[in-house]
């Protein structure tokens, strides 16, 4: 490491901002390139275009004590987070939080239990194409009261269980307003209510994203993972006809329906009492330090063919107003479509097919001794 000057202005980074966030934004407001901010306070790692942070020559440059750039900055914590906690993809949180930080858009790592700022009242979602989060207005008071039952839920059962649970009520939300098996009515017109009021009618090309969507049903994502995460539940989910019938009864109740039973070729609920809901939580398939924003010297791109996907949906969206399909098509729920013990398929229509499936089970799907 070679030796900077201090910087005049001792910007203090956001809580949870990745180095390559806060060093471009010290690099904005200073007028140099991010890049002559790295190279003093960093060294390479060996065999790539990253680099390492050493975090007393930040210190150093930025006037900050190491502790508190350690607490702010998760990639310069020692000993390190347990990274199968957080989101792999950086991405902005709300704009009134972030208002009082300097020199551009703040990129921050955030736990998976996140999703609702529920102080300012904004969507803050799973990282998307489009990164701005969005405000919550009337009418959508559920949505914020799901983010306060989420973290019930998390402080209740644990973070990975949680994680498992709501990610697996969102696929089978996508797939019940996707597939329309069974009168789920009830359901199906509030998330259309929600829809209008954060994609409206005619708006969709401006106003359109894949996080608004998954806003759309988050409600009842908890009211599934509320279950789904419970020992009890799970149980009866696993177990013998009556009891399952039981669990499908409650998964009626609050959803809207005064009873509901299997189908017989299957569908999201079924297939996750079959083949799921006896093992154990299914966790990310990728981590931070996995990925190309790890020691990266500044904030990546929307690629070209994201971009792409992102005005196809909003095209299919303005035509059908069902965002089912854009849920199970979102890289947001892989890790609860794909899981360790998923018989393999090929392209993802096949594998959306196979997670709302029971036909056509593999050997290793089904445990010995139930």
């Amino acid at each position: 490491m070679m030796h900077l000057a201090r910087l005049p202005v001792p910007a203090p980074p956001a809580r949870h901002e990745t180095v390559a966030s806060y060093l471009t934004r010290l690099g904005r407001m200073h007028n140099t390139p991010a890049r002559e901010l790295w190279e003093p306070v960093s060294t390479p790692l060996s065999g790539t275009n990253r680099r390492q942070v050493q975090i007393e020559g930040l210190a150093q440059l930025t006037g900050r004590p190491a502790r508190q750039l350690m607490f702010a900055l998760p990639e310069l914590r020692d000993p390190a987070p347990t990274w199968a906690a957080w989101r792999h993809e950086p991405q902005r949180r709300c704009p009134r939080c972030d208002a009082r930080h300097d020199g551009g858009p703040v990129q921050r790592l955030l736990p998976h239990h996140r999703y609702v700022c529920t102080q300012h009242r904004y969507w803050i979602g799973p990282p998307d194409a489009d990164a701005s989060a969005t405000r919550l207005g009337n009418g959508l008071d559920d949505v914020i009261n799901a983010q306060r039952r989420h973290l019930r839920l998390l402080r209740r059962h644990g973070s990975a269980a949680a994680y498992d649970a709501v990610l697996t009520g969102f696929l089978i939300c996508g797939h019940i307003w996707d597939d329309k098996f069974g009168d789920w009515t009830a359901v199906t017109a509030r998330w259309h209510e929600r829809s209008t009021r954060l994609i409206p009618v005619g708006d969709e090309f401006r106003s359109f994203s894949a996080s608004r969507i998954f806003a759309c049903v988050y409600p009842e994502a908890v009211d599934l993972a509320e279950l789904i995460s419970a020992p009890y539940w799970r149980s009866l989910a696993a177990g013998n006809a009556e009891q399952q019938q039981r669990f499908l009864t409650e998964v009626a109740r609050r959803f809207g329906r005064s009873h509901y039973s299997s189908q017989f070729d299957g569908d999201g609920i079924t297939h996750w009492m079959k083949y799921d809901s006896w093992r154990p939580p299914s966790g990310p398939h990728k981590l931070f330090p996995d990925t190309r924003d790890y020691g990266a010297t500044h904030p990546s791109k929307i690629s070209g063919n994201t971009a792409d996907r992102h005005d196809r949906s909003a095209m299919w969206f303005s035509i059908k107003r069902r965002g089912g399909g854009v849920l199970l098509h979102h890289r947001h729920i892989r890790p609860v479509l794909v899981r360790e013990w998923s018989t393999p398929m090929d392209g993802i229509v096949a594998t959306i097919w196979a997670s709302r499936n029971t036909t056509q089970a593999d050997q290793r799907d089904e445990p010995s001794n139930r």
